[in-house]
C-alpha cells in the first residue's frame, strides 16, 4: 500500500530530503525550510518482511515514478529503522570491534558493514548495521548524504524533552515491531526493540519491561508515537493494563495533513532533519 501527497514550490533549491528505510515499509519525506507542509511525501507499507535487495528495487521505484525525487536536495538523510542494533557507553566502544557489540545479540555476516552514532551529551554510541546497496545507491544519485539509526533520532528527540523527571516509558510503533526507551531523571533505564504479531505479544513485552524496572502500570506514564491510534487494538489492550497513556506531541518543523495523520504519526522521519 503506497500513499502520497504533494505539494507545489516555485523555489525548490532548499529542498530537504528523509527517507526512512525498515524490511517492513519506506517513507519519503521532501521538506522546504519555509514551509510546514511538505513538499513532497510517500509511504509504502509493505505487505511482508522483506530483504535489502528488494527494498533497493522498490526504492528505485518509487524515485523513478516522482519527478521531485530526481531533483537535487540541499540536504539528504536516510534513517535505518532496523532491529540490529547495540548501544554502547562511550568509555567503552572500541570502533575497531564494532561487530562485537552485535554479534550476540543479532545474526550479523563476516562482510557486514558496521556504522555508529554518537550522542555526546549522553555518552551513548549506537552501533549497527545500515544497508550498504542502499548506501551505494543514494550516493550515486545524490552524492554525498547523512544515515543513522532510527533509534539515534528518537533518543536525541526524547532526551531534548526530558531532563529530570519521574520514570517514563516511551512506545515507538511501526508495523509488527516498535521500540521501548525508558527515562529516569534524565538518564536511560531501557531501550530495545521488540517483534510482535498479536497485540498480546506486545503488552507481554512492554508489561515485562515494567516489571524488570520496577515501574507500576498503575501510575507510570506511558508515551505513545508511531503507527498507533486509540481505536486500534494495540492501544485498547494497554489501556487495559496501563493507566496513563498519552500520545507524544512534539511541535516540528513539518506537518502531514490532519485528515490522514496525527502528530504523533511518522515520529521518526519527522524529526530526523
Amino acid at each position: 500500500m503506497t500513499q502520497q501527497e504533494e505539494t507545489n514550490i516555485q523555489n525548490s533549491s532548499k529542498n530537504r530530503l528523509s527517507v526512512q528505510v525498515s524490511l517492513n515499509g519506506l517513507s519519503f519525506l521532501v521538506s522546504h525550510p519555509d514551509l510546514k507542509s511538505p513538499v513532497l511525501f510517500v509511504d509504502k507499507i509493505l505487505d511482508h518482511s522483506t530483504t535489502p535487495e528488494e527494498l533497493l528495487m522498490d526504492i528505485e521505484s518509487i524515485i523513478f515514478k516522482n519527478e521531485i525525487l530526481n531533483s537535487s536536495f540541499s540536504e539528504v538523510s536516510v534513517i535505518y529503522s532496523t532491529p540490529v542494533y547495540s548501544l554502547v557507553p562511550s568509555p567503552l566502544f572500541d570502533e575497531t570491534k564494532a561487530s562485537e557489540y552485535l554479534k550476540f545479540n543479532s545474526k550479523i555476516l563476516a562482510n557486514d558493514y558496521m556504522a555508529n552514532d554518537v550522542l555526546e551529551n549522553q555518552e551513548i554510541v549506537v552501533v549497527y548495521v545500515p544497508f550498504m546497496n542502499i548506501n551505494n545507491f543514494f550516493f550515486e544519485k545524490y552524492g554525498a548524504f547523512n544515515y543513522f539509526h532510527s533509534t539515534t533520532v528518537f533518543l536525541k528527540t526524547i532526551f531534548a524533552i526530558e531532563k529530570y523527571s519521574l520514570p517514563k516509558m516511551y512506545l515507538h510503533f511501526q508495523k509488527n515491531n516498535f521500540d521501548c526507551i525508558v527515562l529516569n531523571n534524565g538518564e536511560l533505564q531501557l531501550c530495545n526493540s521488540y517483534s510482535f504479531k498479536t497485540p498480546e505479544d506486545f503488552i507481554y513485552y512492554t508489561l515485562f519491561c515494567m516489571e524488570q524496572l520496577n515501574l507500576n502500570p498503575d501510575n507510570c506514564t506511558v508515551i505513545l508515537c508511531g503507527e498507533i491510534e486509540k481505536d486500534d487494538a494495540n492501544y485498547k489492550l494497554a489501556y487495559t493494563y496501563i493507566r496513563n497513556l498519552e500520545f507524544l506531541n512534539i511541535n516540528s518543523s513539518i506537518n502531514l495533513s490532519s485528515d490522514k495523520y496525527l502528530p504523533h504519526n511518522q515520529f521518526i522521519l519527522k524529526n530526523a532533519l
